[in-house]
Protein backbone atom coordinates (compact mmCIF):
# COMPACT_ATOMS: atom_id res chain seq x y z
CA UNK A 1 0.00 0.00 0.00
CA UNK A 2 1.32 3.45 -0.96
CA UNK A 3 2.00 5.76 1.92
CA UNK A 4 -0.20 8.83 2.38
CA UNK A 5 1.68 11.90 1.16
CA UNK A 6 2.11 15.15 3.08
CA UNK A 7 2.61 18.54 1.46
CA UNK A 8 3.46 20.69 4.52
CA UNK A 9 5.54 19.53 7.47
CA UNK A 10 4.34 19.25 11.05
CA UNK A 11 6.49 20.84 13.73
CA UNK A 12 7.63 17.89 15.86
CA UNK A 13 8.72 18.59 19.43
CA UNK A 14 10.37 15.60 21.07
CA UNK A 15 10.39 15.31 24.85
CA UNK A 16 11.61 13.52 27.95
CA UNK A 17 11.75 10.22 29.82
CA UNK A 18 9.11 7.53 29.24
CA UNK A 19 7.04 9.64 26.88
CA UNK A 20 10.13 10.09 24.68
CA UNK A 21 10.43 6.28 24.45
CA UNK A 22 6.72 5.98 23.64
CA UNK A 23 7.05 8.77 21.06
CA UNK A 24 9.44 6.63 19.01
CA UNK A 25 7.26 3.50 19.37
CA UNK A 26 4.25 5.42 18.04
CA UNK A 27 6.12 6.87 15.08
CA UNK A 28 7.75 3.55 14.15
CA UNK A 29 4.63 1.38 14.47
CA UNK A 30 1.63 3.62 13.83
CA UNK A 31 2.69 6.59 11.68
CA UNK A 32 5.71 5.97 9.44
CA UNK A 33 4.45 2.65 7.97
CA UNK A 34 1.34 4.46 6.69
CA UNK A 35 2.32 8.11 6.16
CA UNK A 36 5.23 9.67 4.28
CA UNK A 37 5.83 11.70 7.42
CA UNK A 38 7.26 15.18 6.99
CA UNK A 39 8.25 17.05 10.14
CA UNK A 40 10.49 19.89 11.19
CA UNK A 41 12.10 18.29 14.23
CA UNK A 42 13.02 20.01 17.50
CA UNK A 43 14.51 18.13 20.43
CA UNK A 44 12.93 19.59 23.56
CA UNK A 45 14.51 16.95 25.77
CA UNK A 46 15.95 18.59 28.89
CA UNK A 47 19.57 17.89 27.89
CA UNK A 48 19.14 19.73 24.58
CA UNK A 49 17.23 22.60 26.15
CA UNK A 50 20.16 22.97 28.53
CA UNK A 51 22.75 22.74 25.73
CA UNK A 52 20.96 25.42 23.68
CA UNK A 53 20.12 27.67 26.67
CA UNK A 54 16.48 26.85 25.88
CA UNK A 55 16.72 28.50 22.45
CA UNK A 56 15.35 25.28 20.95
CA UNK A 57 12.01 25.91 22.70
CA UNK A 58 11.80 29.40 21.23
CA UNK A 59 12.74 28.04 17.80
CA UNK A 60 10.02 25.38 17.99
CA UNK A 61 7.39 28.00 18.83
CA UNK A 62 8.52 30.19 15.93
CA UNK A 63 8.32 27.16 13.63
CA UNK A 64 4.75 26.52 14.83
CA UNK A 65 3.84 30.06 13.82
CA UNK A 66 5.44 29.39 10.41
CA UNK A 67 3.78 26.04 9.67
CA UNK A 68 0.59 26.35 11.73
CA UNK A 69 0.50 22.88 13.32
CA UNK A 70 2.75 21.22 15.90
CA UNK A 71 2.78 17.99 17.89
CA UNK A 72 4.59 17.93 21.23
CA UNK A 73 5.86 15.18 23.50
CA UNK A 74 5.66 15.66 27.28
CA UNK A 75 8.64 17.55 28.73
CA UNK A 76 10.23 18.07 32.13
CA UNK A 77 9.79 21.38 33.92
CA UNK A 78 12.84 21.24 36.18
CA UNK A 79 12.81 21.76 39.93
CA UNK A 80 15.87 21.87 42.21
CA UNK A 81 16.22 18.08 42.16
CA UNK A 82 16.15 18.02 38.36
CA UNK A 83 18.80 20.76 38.17
CA UNK A 84 21.11 18.49 40.14
CA UNK A 85 20.10 15.28 38.34
CA UNK A 86 20.69 16.72 34.87
CA UNK A 87 23.52 19.11 35.85
CA UNK A 88 21.59 22.05 34.41
CA UNK A 89 22.99 25.53 33.89
CA UNK A 90 19.83 26.95 35.45
CA UNK A 91 16.26 26.02 36.35
CA UNK A 92 14.80 26.37 32.86
CA UNK A 93 11.19 27.53 32.49
CA UNK A 94 8.33 25.26 31.46
CA UNK A 95 8.47 24.68 27.68
CA UNK A 96 4.67 24.64 27.67
CA UNK A 97 4.60 28.06 29.32
CA UNK A 98 7.12 29.51 26.85
CA UNK A 99 5.26 28.14 23.83
CA UNK A 100 1.87 29.18 25.22
CA UNK A 101 3.10 32.74 25.78
CA UNK A 102 4.66 33.03 22.32
CA UNK A 103 1.56 31.64 20.57
CA UNK A 104 -0.78 33.64 22.87
CA UNK A 105 -2.82 30.44 23.06
CA UNK A 106 -5.54 28.76 25.11
CA UNK A 107 -5.36 25.13 26.24
CA UNK A 108 -8.33 22.88 25.44
CA UNK A 109 -8.52 19.51 27.20
CA UNK A 110 -11.10 16.80 26.60
CA UNK A 111 -11.49 13.16 27.69
CA UNK A 112 -11.15 10.23 25.30
CA UNK A 113 -14.14 8.00 25.95
CA UNK A 114 -14.22 4.22 25.44
CA UNK A 115 -16.81 1.60 26.30
CA UNK A 116 -16.08 -0.21 29.52
CA UNK A 117 -14.50 2.83 31.18
CA UNK A 118 -17.51 4.79 32.31
CA UNK A 119 -17.56 8.31 33.79
CA UNK A 120 -18.35 8.68 37.48
CA UNK A 121 -21.20 10.99 36.47
CA UNK A 122 -23.50 8.50 34.78
CA UNK A 123 -25.36 11.01 32.58
CA UNK A 124 -22.15 12.21 30.87
CA UNK A 125 -22.54 10.65 27.43
CA UNK A 126 -20.22 12.96 25.47
CA UNK A 127 -16.83 14.52 26.29
CA UNK A 128 -16.68 17.86 28.09
CA UNK A 129 -13.85 20.11 26.92
CA UNK A 130 -12.21 22.52 29.36
CA UNK A 131 -10.81 25.75 27.89
CA UNK A 132 -8.39 27.22 30.42
CA UNK A 133 -7.18 30.80 30.26
CA UNK A 134 -3.48 30.44 30.94
CA UNK A 135 -2.42 33.92 32.02
CA UNK A 136 -2.51 35.92 35.24
CA UNK A 137 -4.84 35.63 38.22
CA UNK A 138 -3.45 33.77 41.24
CA UNK A 139 -0.54 32.33 39.20
CA UNK A 140 1.01 35.78 38.81
CA UNK A 141 -0.27 37.22 42.09
CA UNK A 142 1.75 39.31 44.54
CA UNK A 143 1.31 38.35 48.18
CA UNK A 144 2.34 39.56 51.59
CA UNK A 145 1.84 38.62 55.20
CA UNK A 146 0.43 41.48 57.25
CA UNK A 147 2.20 41.53 60.63
CA UNK A 148 -0.34 43.63 62.51
CA UNK A 149 -2.77 46.58 62.43
CA UNK A 150 -2.53 48.86 59.41
CA UNK A 151 -3.98 49.54 55.95
CA UNK A 152 -3.38 47.71 52.67
CA UNK A 153 -4.18 49.64 49.50
CA UNK A 154 -4.06 49.04 45.76
CA UNK A 155 -2.30 51.96 44.09
CA UNK A 156 -2.37 52.71 40.34
CA UNK A 157 0.21 55.24 39.19
CA UNK A 158 -0.49 56.46 35.66
CA UNK A 159 2.28 57.29 33.19
CA UNK A 160 1.73 61.00 33.93
CA UNK A 161 2.13 60.43 37.66
CA UNK A 162 -1.57 60.59 38.55
CA UNK A 163 -2.51 58.12 41.30
CA UNK A 164 -5.68 56.21 42.14
CA UNK A 165 -6.07 54.26 45.38
CA UNK A 166 -8.45 51.58 46.59
CA UNK A 167 -8.53 50.37 50.19
CA UNK A 168 -8.11 46.58 50.33
CA UNK A 169 -8.59 46.30 54.09
CA UNK A 170 -8.05 48.19 57.31
CA UNK A 171 -6.40 45.51 59.40
CA UNK A 172 -7.00 45.39 63.16
CA UNK A 173 -4.82 42.30 63.52
CA UNK A 174 -2.29 40.22 61.55
CA UNK A 175 -3.40 38.61 58.27
CA UNK A 176 -2.53 38.17 54.64
CA UNK A 177 -3.10 40.10 51.38
CA UNK A 178 -2.91 39.25 47.69
CA UNK A 179 -2.96 41.31 44.51
CA UNK A 180 -3.94 39.76 41.15
CA UNK A 181 -3.94 41.13 37.65
CA UNK A 182 -4.92 40.37 34.07
CA UNK A 183 -4.73 42.12 30.71
CA UNK A 184 -7.49 43.06 28.26
CA UNK A 185 -5.32 41.78 25.40
CA UNK A 186 -4.85 38.37 27.01
CA UNK A 187 -8.56 38.07 27.82
CA UNK A 188 -9.42 39.02 24.23
CA UNK A 189 -7.05 36.37 22.86
CA UNK A 190 -8.59 33.82 25.24
CA UNK A 191 -12.08 34.71 24.00
CA UNK A 192 -11.15 34.51 20.31
CA UNK A 193 -9.40 31.15 20.82
CA UNK A 194 -12.53 29.78 22.51
CA UNK A 195 -14.89 31.05 19.82
CA UNK A 196 -12.60 29.76 17.05
CA UNK A 197 -12.28 26.31 18.62
CA UNK A 198 -16.03 26.07 19.20
CA UNK A 199 -16.59 26.76 15.50
CA UNK A 200 -13.86 24.27 14.52
CA UNK A 201 -15.43 21.50 16.60
CA UNK A 202 -19.10 22.55 16.17
CA UNK A 203 -19.70 22.58 19.92
CA UNK A 204 -21.61 24.95 22.19
CA UNK A 205 -19.43 27.24 24.29
CA UNK A 206 -20.08 28.08 27.94
CA UNK A 207 -18.20 30.77 29.85
CA UNK A 208 -18.48 31.26 33.59
CA UNK A 209 -17.01 33.61 36.19
CA UNK A 210 -18.34 35.22 39.40
CA UNK A 211 -19.14 38.71 38.13
CA UNK A 212 -21.86 39.24 40.76
CA UNK A 213 -19.12 39.33 43.42
CA UNK A 214 -16.14 40.51 41.34
CA UNK A 215 -17.85 43.47 39.68
CA UNK A 216 -14.72 44.81 37.97
CA UNK A 217 -12.23 41.92 37.60
CA UNK A 218 -14.55 39.08 36.59
CA UNK A 219 -17.03 41.45 34.97
CA UNK A 220 -14.27 42.57 32.59
CA UNK A 221 -13.89 38.97 31.40
CA UNK A 222 -17.65 38.75 30.85
CA UNK A 223 -17.84 42.06 28.98
CA UNK A 224 -14.88 41.32 26.69
CA UNK A 225 -16.28 37.88 25.77
CA UNK A 226 -19.71 39.36 25.02
CA UNK A 227 -18.34 42.27 22.95
CA UNK A 228 -16.15 39.98 20.82
CA UNK A 229 -18.97 37.48 20.38
CA UNK A 230 -21.49 40.14 19.31
CA UNK A 231 -19.09 41.91 16.93
CA UNK A 232 -17.15 39.01 15.42
CA UNK A 233 -18.72 35.61 16.02
CA UNK A 234 -22.49 35.81 16.57
CA UNK A 235 -23.46 35.33 12.92
CA UNK A 236 -20.92 32.50 12.52
CA UNK A 237 -22.31 30.70 15.57
CA UNK A 238 -25.87 31.07 14.33
CA UNK A 239 -24.87 29.74 10.89
CA UNK A 240 -23.14 26.75 12.55
CA UNK A 241 -26.22 26.24 14.79
CA UNK A 242 -24.16 26.33 17.97
CA UNK A 243 -24.66 28.48 21.07
CA UNK A 244 -22.57 30.75 23.27
CA UNK A 245 -23.79 31.73 26.70
CA UNK A 246 -22.44 33.16 29.92
CA UNK A 247 -23.41 32.02 33.40
CA UNK A 248 -22.09 32.20 36.94
CA UNK A 249 -19.42 29.62 37.85
CA UNK A 250 -21.60 28.00 40.53
CA UNK A 251 -24.50 27.71 38.09
CA UNK A 252 -22.11 26.24 35.49
CA UNK A 253 -20.98 23.55 37.96
CA UNK A 254 -24.61 22.59 38.64
CA UNK A 255 -25.41 22.49 34.91
CA UNK A 256 -22.31 20.43 34.11
CA UNK A 257 -23.23 17.76 36.64
CA UNK A 258 -26.71 17.38 35.10
CA UNK A 259 -25.68 17.65 31.46
CA UNK A 260 -24.92 14.95 28.89
CA UNK A 261 -21.67 16.69 27.89
CA UNK A 262 -20.66 17.58 24.36
CA UNK A 263 -19.71 21.23 24.92
CA UNK A 264 -16.73 23.51 25.69
CA UNK A 265 -16.52 25.04 29.16
CA UNK A 266 -14.31 28.15 29.20
CA UNK A 267 -12.78 28.95 32.58
CA UNK A 268 -10.47 31.51 34.11
CA UNK A 269 -6.99 30.28 35.01
CA UNK A 270 -7.54 28.73 38.45
CA UNK A 271 -11.05 27.48 37.66
CA UNK A 272 -9.70 25.74 34.56
CA UNK A 273 -6.84 24.19 36.52
CA UNK A 274 -9.23 22.67 39.06
CA UNK A 275 -12.01 21.67 36.68
CA UNK A 276 -9.72 19.98 34.14
CA UNK A 277 -8.34 17.70 36.88
CA UNK A 278 -11.85 17.01 38.13
CA UNK A 279 -13.04 16.07 34.64
CA UNK A 280 -10.02 13.88 33.88
CA UNK A 281 -10.56 11.94 37.11
CA UNK A 282 -14.32 11.70 36.66
CA UNK A 283 -14.00 10.49 33.07
CA UNK A 284 -11.37 7.89 33.97
CA UNK A 285 -7.72 8.85 33.60
CA UNK A 286 -5.40 11.77 32.81
CA UNK A 287 -3.73 9.41 30.32
CA UNK A 288 -7.03 9.48 28.39
CA UNK A 289 -7.17 13.26 27.90
CA UNK A 290 -6.43 15.19 24.73
CA UNK A 291 -4.80 18.61 24.95
CA UNK A 292 -4.46 21.24 22.22
CA UNK A 293 -3.10 24.77 22.42
CA UNK A 294 -5.07 27.04 20.08
CA UNK A 295 -3.83 30.50 19.11
CA UNK A 296 -6.29 33.22 18.10
CA UNK A 297 -4.17 33.57 14.95
CA UNK A 298 -4.93 29.96 13.97
CA UNK A 299 -1.87 28.06 15.22
CA UNK A 300 -2.39 24.62 16.80
CA UNK A 301 -0.09 22.63 19.08
CA UNK A 302 -1.23 19.14 20.13
CA UNK A 303 0.17 17.25 23.12
CA UNK A 304 -0.72 14.73 25.81
CA UNK A 305 -2.29 16.17 28.96
CA UNK A 306 0.04 14.23 31.28
CA UNK A 307 3.71 14.41 32.23
CA UNK A 308 6.81 12.40 31.34
CA UNK A 309 5.92 9.33 33.49
CA UNK A 310 9.19 9.47 35.43
CA UNK A 311 8.50 6.39 37.58
CA UNK A 312 8.01 4.14 34.55
CA UNK A 313 11.11 5.59 32.88
CA UNK A 314 13.32 4.55 35.78
CA UNK A 315 11.82 1.04 35.56
CA UNK A 316 12.51 1.05 31.80
CA UNK A 317 16.15 2.00 32.41
CA UNK A 318 16.49 -1.00 34.74
CA UNK A 319 15.17 -3.28 32.00
CA UNK A 320 11.86 -3.83 33.77
CA UNK A 321 8.61 -4.14 31.83
CA UNK A 322 6.30 -1.11 31.82
CA UNK A 323 2.66 -0.75 30.92
CA UNK A 324 2.53 3.00 30.30
CA UNK A 325 -0.62 4.27 28.61
CA UNK A 326 0.26 5.89 25.22
CA UNK A 327 -3.29 6.84 24.19
CA UNK A 328 -3.05 10.59 24.89
CA UNK A 329 0.21 10.77 22.94
CA UNK A 330 -1.31 8.82 20.03
CA UNK A 331 -4.21 11.29 19.99
CA UNK A 332 -1.75 14.20 20.01
CA UNK A 333 -0.34 12.80 16.75
CA UNK A 334 -3.78 12.15 15.26
CA UNK A 335 -4.98 15.63 16.20
CA UNK A 336 -1.98 17.23 14.51
CA UNK A 337 -2.23 15.02 11.41
CA UNK A 338 -5.96 15.71 11.09
CA UNK A 339 -5.48 19.47 11.40
CA UNK A 340 -2.57 19.37 8.90
CA UNK A 341 -4.86 17.50 6.53
CA UNK A 342 -7.65 20.04 6.98
CA UNK A 343 -5.37 23.02 6.38
CA UNK A 344 -3.77 21.39 3.31
CA UNK A 345 -7.04 19.99 1.89
CA UNK A 346 -5.45 16.56 2.26
CA UNK A 347 -8.49 14.39 2.96
CA UNK A 348 -6.49 11.14 3.05
CA UNK A 349 -4.31 12.40 5.88
CA UNK A 350 -7.32 13.47 7.93
CA UNK A 351 -9.04 10.13 7.26
CA UNK A 352 -5.94 8.29 8.44
CA UNK A 353 -6.04 10.21 11.72
CA UNK A 354 -9.67 9.15 12.15
CA UNK A 355 -8.80 5.50 11.41
CA UNK A 356 -5.92 5.47 13.88
CA UNK A 357 -8.10 6.90 16.64
CA UNK A 358 -10.78 4.30 15.90
CA UNK A 359 -8.20 1.50 15.94
CA UNK A 360 -6.91 2.69 19.32
CA UNK A 361 -10.40 2.76 20.83
CA UNK A 362 -11.37 -0.55 19.19
CA UNK A 363 -8.27 -2.23 20.64
CA UNK A 364 -9.21 -1.16 24.16
CA UNK A 365 -12.87 -2.08 23.71
CA UNK A 366 -11.74 -5.52 22.46
CA UNK A 367 -10.06 -6.05 25.83
CA UNK A 368 -6.40 -5.22 25.05
CA UNK A 369 -5.13 -2.34 27.20
CA UNK A 370 -2.47 -1.01 29.54
CA UNK A 371 -2.46 -1.67 33.26
CA UNK A 372 -3.99 1.65 34.35
CA UNK A 373 -7.08 0.97 32.23
CA UNK A 374 -7.39 -2.65 33.32
CA UNK A 375 -7.73 -1.42 36.91
CA UNK A 376 -10.81 0.68 36.10
CA UNK A 377 -12.48 -1.10 33.18
CA UNK A 378 -15.84 -2.83 33.46
CA UNK A 379 -14.93 -5.21 30.64
CA UNK A 380 -14.66 -8.83 31.77
CA UNK A 381 -12.21 -9.89 29.05
CA UNK A 382 -9.56 -7.24 29.79
CA UNK A 383 -5.96 -8.24 29.19
CA UNK A 384 -3.02 -6.17 30.45
CA UNK A 385 -0.32 -5.50 27.83
CA UNK A 386 3.01 -3.75 28.15
CA UNK A 387 3.40 -0.48 26.27
CA UNK A 388 5.09 -1.85 23.17
CA UNK A 389 2.71 -4.80 22.82
CA UNK A 390 -0.29 -2.49 23.22
CA UNK A 391 0.97 -0.26 20.40
CA UNK A 392 1.55 -3.33 18.24
CA UNK A 393 -2.01 -4.48 19.02
CA UNK A 394 -3.29 -1.12 17.80
CA UNK A 395 -1.35 -1.58 14.58
CA UNK A 396 -2.92 -4.99 14.05
CA UNK A 397 -6.36 -3.48 14.58
CA UNK A 398 -5.56 -0.61 12.22
CA UNK A 399 -4.45 -2.99 9.46
CA UNK A 400 -7.43 -5.28 10.04
CA UNK A 401 -9.82 -2.31 9.71
CA UNK A 402 -8.47 -1.35 6.28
Amino acid sequence: MDKIQMTTPLVEMDGDEMTRIIWKYIKDELIIPFVDLKTEYYDLGLENRNATNDQVTVDSANATMKYGVAVKCATITPNAARVEEYNLKEMWKSPNGTIRAMLDGTVFRAPIQVKGIEPCVKNWKKPITIARHAYGDVYKASEMKIPGPGKVELVYTAADGHEERVLVHDYKEAGVAQGMHNLDGSISSFARSCFTYALDTKQDLWFATKDTISKKYDHTFKDIFQEIYDNEYKEKFEAAEIEYFYTLIDDAVARVMKSEGGFIWACKNYDGDVMSDMLSSAFGSLAMMTSVLVSPKGYYEYEAAHGTVQRHYYKYLKGEETSTNPVATIFAWTGALRKRGELDNNAELSKFADRLEKATIDTIENGEMTGDLKLITELTNAKKLNTEDFIKAIRRTLEANE
